[in-house]
């Protein structure tokens, strides 16, 4: 596949938007958040004091961020939430990519195209592009549309955080100018924007899925979509509708825009629920574009 992409489309977060707080460094510089990239910050209350004898300490854990990793669904990249250092929150998202769906995305059907074993070895990031050092085993196995979608996902992953827009490959502290026996083209900083490919229509950014929500919640991403407009629906455990909602982005039709929503809804009964994003065809009015994810609503 070539790597040419204008814009992103659907997937997740919580009750307050996911606008990632991130370290754009792979050591202790912090990164501040990206007004359309998601990412909610929680700090980790201090620990218990302990005490020995007539003494007392406390011990304060590392300060911890939400951030998103980019996993596949129907081809196509989608964000889920992980916990990584706030201090190290660069480092902390591609090594959480690299460990792999857990169980509950799987339940989600959302896998991921980065070979397993593959490890970061090192990642710094100069003037807006992070370049990203990975093992060998990231350049094994898989024919053309693996292999963008592993690209795709590290791309993405990396460009959550607000001062990085592009991203470099090593591979082995080797830079990398094509991928996989497809030879895949990387020997420039890639953007987003080059895999539009590998993006939904519609990229649902906030809330995650498993949030748990409470309304008004935030709707965030982007999109590519005919005028601009699709819409949000969100449904309790029993298929009532609570709010199906028309949401414009900042561009469409063949450009990618960005939206940011607050949508409300009203529930008798807090419990599971789903909130879903699709377009209305132009031709004949039917949901396309599709994307839903489980949440807790309350």
């Amino acid at each position: 596949m070539t790597n040419k992409r204008n814009r992103s489309t659907v997937f997740t977060a919580g009750a307050v938007s996911l606008g990632l707080l991130a370290s754009a460094c792979g050591s202790d510089a912090t990164t501040t958040t990206s007004t359309t990239r998601p990412v909610s910050t929680t700090t980790v209350p201090p620990s218990t004091t302990s005490t020995a004898a007539t003494t007392s300490s406390t011990t304060k854990p590392a300060p911890s961020v939400a951030v998103a990793i980019y996993l596949v669904r129907a081809e196509k990249v989608g964000a889920v939430r992980r916990v990584g250092r706030q201090q190290d929150s660069l480092r902390s998202a591609l090594e959480a990519l690299l460990n792999g769906p857990s169980a509950t995305d799987a339940q989600q059907e959302l896998t991921s195209a980065i070979p397993k074993g593959t490890r970061l070895r090192n990642v710094r990031v100069v003037a807006g592009v992070a370049t990203i050092d990975l093992s060998t085993e990231f350049d094994s196995g898989g024919g053309s549309l693996s292999m963008t979608a592993r690209i795709a996902q590290v791309v993405y992953t990396a460009t959550q955080f607000s001062t990085i827009q592009k991203v470099l490959f090593e591979i082995d502290g080797k830079p990398v100018t094509a991928l996989g026996g497809e030879g895949i083209v990387i020997d420039k900083a890639q953007s987003r924007a080059d895999w539009e490919s590998l993006t939904p229509a519609i990229l649902l950014e906030s809330p995650f899925p498993g949030d748990a929500l409470a309304s008004p919640v935030t709707v965030r991403g982007s999109a590519n979509v005919f005028e601009a407009v699709f819409r949000v629906r969100i449904k309790d455990s029993s298929g009532q509708v609570l709010a199906d909602e028309r949401v414009m982005a900042t561009s469409g039709t063949g450009t990618r825009g960005t939206f940011n929503e607050q949508i409300a809804y009203s529930i008798a009964t807090p419990g599971p629920g789903t909130v879903t994003v699709y377009e209305n065809s132009a031709r004949d009015g039917s949901e396309i574009n599709v994307v839903t994810i489980p949440v807790t609503l309350g």
